[in-house]
Order: C-alpha cells, then sequence, then structure tokens
C-alpha cells in the first residue's frame, strides 16, 4: 500500500477530519516546516510562531545543537528500555540534578506521565515517612488547574471539557481556590493526611493567571509547617519561559518535586522529568514504577543539548527582556480598544490578552483567524482569552514586528 501524498492544506485537513479523532479544534493551518521563530505551511507562507507547541519549542524550532544531538544519537542507538543499562541516561541525570540543584532525576516521556509520577512519589513518602495510614493519602490542588488529561489527573480537574463524561474519577484529592494561602491553611490543618500540594506557580492553560507576589513562599511555608511536600509543575513555565529558569524562581521557591517537560527537549521528541531530594525519590524502588521509553538514549542526549541552548544562548535572559516590551506594545491595546482588550497579563514571553465578545459575536477564535492570515499563529483558550508564547529566540525586531501584526488586527477588528 503506498503512503498518500498531501499536496495541499485543505487536502490535509480533510484527510486528517476523515481518519483522525476529533478530539482538537486546530487554526486552519497546515505546516511542514519550521526554522527559528518561523514556521511555514504546505503552500509555503511564512507565520511568525506565538505559540511554541504550548512552550515546548522554546529553543526554536529544529535548533541545530538538538536537532544534531538526536541525529548522531539516532545512528548509534534509540532504545534499550531500562531492563538495562544505557551509557548517556546517567550523564543525563547528572546533568539535569546540577542544572536545577536536586538530588535524584526520574526521567519520563510526557507532562502527564511526569504528574502521574510525582504524586506516586508524593503518595508513597507520605506512607513511609510521614506516616499516613493505608490508602489514606491525600492530595491539595487548585481550581482551574491543568496537570494533562489521564484518568487519573482530570479525577481533580475543575473543567467540564476535561471531565464530562469520562468517569468514574478517583478520590484522594481537595480542591481549593487557586492564590488563596487562607484556604491552603484550612486544608491541611483540617487534614493530617494530606502529603502534597499540587500547583502550577503560573496556570498556563487557564489562561496564563499569575499569582500575588510571595503566593508560593508562603504556600510552601506551609506546607513546610504541616509535613506536606509541595510539588510544582514547571511544565510549561519552567525552563526560561516565564524570564527566570523556574516561574518558582520569583518566589525563591525550590519545590519538593519539581515537574518538567516540553521544552526539556526543545519540542523534538517527547521528554519529562521529575527531580526530588533523596529521601523523597526513593522511596520507590525497582518494580514499583517505570517507563519503556523513559530515560532512553535519545531523549538523554536530546535533554541535555535543551538545556545547554537555554544556558549558552542566554535564552531566560532574552525572554524577560522582550516579555517587558511584549506587555507594554500591548497595553497600549486595552486603551486603544478598551471594549476589545480588557486585560494583558504575563511574565517572560508567557503572556496572554483577554478579548470582549464583539456585538457582532466575534471572539478570541476569530482575532487568531485574522492573526493567521496576516502571518502571526496563536490559539485561543477558554473561549476569551489568547495565549501569546514565542520561541525564546526570538529577536527584539523580531517581537516589534509581531507586535504590530497584532494591533493591525485588533485595531481593525
Amino acid at each position: 500500500m503506498s503512503t498518500p501524498t498531501i499536496t495541499s492544506s485543505q487536502q490535509a485537513i480533510d484527510t486528517e477530519h476523515q481518519y483522525g479523532a476529533h478530539n482538537y479544534h486546530p487554526l486552519p493551518v497546515v505546516l511542514n516546516r519550521g526554522e527559528g521563530v518561523y514556521l511555514w505551511d504546505v503552500e509555503g507562507k511564512r507565520y511568525y510562531d506565538f505559540l511554541s507547541a504550548y512552550s515546548a519549542v522554546n529553543q526554536g524550532h529544529c535548533h541545530p545543537k538538538i536537532v544534531g544531538a538526536l541525529t548522531e544519537q539516532a545512528q548509534r542507538l534509540t532504545l534499550t528500555s531500562r531492563a538495562f543499562y544505557n551509557d548517556k541516561l546517567g550523564a543525563a541525570e547528572e546533568y539535569i540534578c546540577e542544572y536545577f540543584g536536586y538530588d535524584k532525576a526520574l526521567y519520563m516521556n510526557s507532562g502527564a506521565e511526569a504528574v502521574e509520577t510525582a504524586i506516586k512519589l508524593a503518595r508513597k513518602w507520605g506512607y513511609m515517612k510521614k506516616g499516613i495510614a493505608p490508602n489514606k493519602a491525600e492530595m491539595v490542588v487548585v481550581e482551574h488547574n491543568f496537570h494533562g488529561r489521564t484518568t487519573g489527573i482530570i479525577s481533580f480537574s475543575t473543567d467540564p471539557d476535561s471531565t464530562k463524561g469520562f468517569g468514574p474519577y478517583m478520590p484522594g484529592y481537595k480542591v481549593i481556590p487557586y492564590n488563596d494561602v487562607e484556604a491552603l491553611e484550612r486544608t491541611l490543618q483540617e487534614n493530617p493526611n494530606i502529603c502534597g500540594f499540587l500547583v502550577e506557580p503560573i496556570q498556563g492553560e487557564a489562561g496564563v493567571v499569575v499569582p500575588d507576589k510571595g503566593y508560593l513562599a508562603e504556600a510552601h511555608a506551609l506546607c513546610r509547617q504541616y509535613n506536606v511536600l509541595l510539588l510544582a509543575d514547571e511544565i510549561q513555565t519552567g525552563i526560561g519561559r516565564t524570564g527566570k529558569l523556574l516561574a518558582s524562581d520569583y518566589d525563591n521557591v525550590k519545590a519538593d518535586i519539581l515537574i518538567l517537560g516540553k521544552a526539556l527537549s526543545g519540542g523534538v521528541l517527547p521528554v519529562s522529568c521529575v527531580l526530588a531530594a533523596d529521601e523523597i525519590m526513593l522511596c520507590i524502588q525497582p518494580g514499583e514504577h517505570g517507563s519503556t521509553f523513559g530515560g532512553n538514549p535519545l531523549a538523554a542526549v536530546v535533554a541535555i543539548a535543551a538545556l545547554e541552548v537555554v544556558s549558552e544562548e542566554g535564552l531566560t535572559e532574552n525572554a524577560n527582556r522582550l516579555g517587558e516590551m511584549f506587555r507594554e506594545r500591548m497595553r497600549r491595546l486595552i486603551t486603544q480598544r478598551p471594549e476589545l482588550v480588557t486585560l494583558v497579563r504575563g511574565r517572560g514571553l508567557l503572556n496572554a490578552i483577554v478579548i470582549a465578545p464583539t456585538p457582532d459575536g466575534r471572539t478570541a477564535w476569530d482575532v487568531c483567524v485574522a492573526l493567521k492570515d496576516k502571518g502571526l499563529l496563536a490559539k485561543p483558550t477558554h473561549g476569551d482569552i489568547i495565549r501569546f508564547a514565542p520561541p525564546l529566540v526570538m529577536t527584539e525586531e523580531q517581537l516589534h514586528a509581531c507586535c504590530d501584526i497584532i494591533e493591525e488586527v485588533i485595531l481593525a477588528f
């Protein structure tokens, strides 16, 4: 059987609609090439990427150093499973532990896998170290969280799109408001069986919701007071995206369990990682958790290369500098079109603007379609929010060119 040939965007869209699951609603653009901050569609039109595959492509598309590490290793050894050692994993574990300041690393594949891993670690620690009775450990989470789409993770989601029709749900989670230290303290006081507090330092999928300054530090102090682990989901916010290496760094917080993914590979292949101290990580023993592909040689060399690029090219600092410029430009739109642009928020190059529906019923989706037509790709979330997250390799000139496009679309809308 011959491989189908796609020759036009519409053919690609129609083929995917016919043969693929309908679990996404993409913008009507079909991409086939990327380099740096740019993407090209099947017809050859160039776009600025302002989503970065949900912050997985912080280092830019097809970064030569990362792709080079991948291709060189792919010709030697790709997979052994963890039934045997390979000569790349230990170096990757050492590198990432020193990079972020932890004792132990556990590499997985997807972000959701890493979250599930962190939850299992916290529970096992709760039983072995805190002395929680068997099967009684509970976790505190927050409203409007997004940590993945497994049946375990959606059990504590407050988004109906994630939960409706997928029950029954797993017990053991207490949901409290985000950015509410008092609610956290009440919950920890009332329940001695809590083993962990799982939180995004900035809520990405919820629309780039930035908590009050000091929120994470106060939460961490409470966790210490009540002997509870702080689990920071930095899958989207980590690795330079917010203008610091980790979003937790804004509050000078070192989480007890750090969860990374997305940009850990520069978007080259699925890689995630969980980091913790020995007393937490070593609660899990052989046979109790694992993954066939987790820690494979390809992922190991790619993760090192991806992190090296962030350091060598000053991408964290660039995100901080360009983020300030971007928000300044976007806030002008509130003054120019206050009936349409109601809010601008973010840190570094993780930003969002809130769009009010127009009298004729147009929404943030229509703004994104108009941006696409002008050569800039972004995606709405929750109906009225547009998330803007370009690759961190973007230059100041490119940023202002993109702001010009956004401004042109908004003012004409």
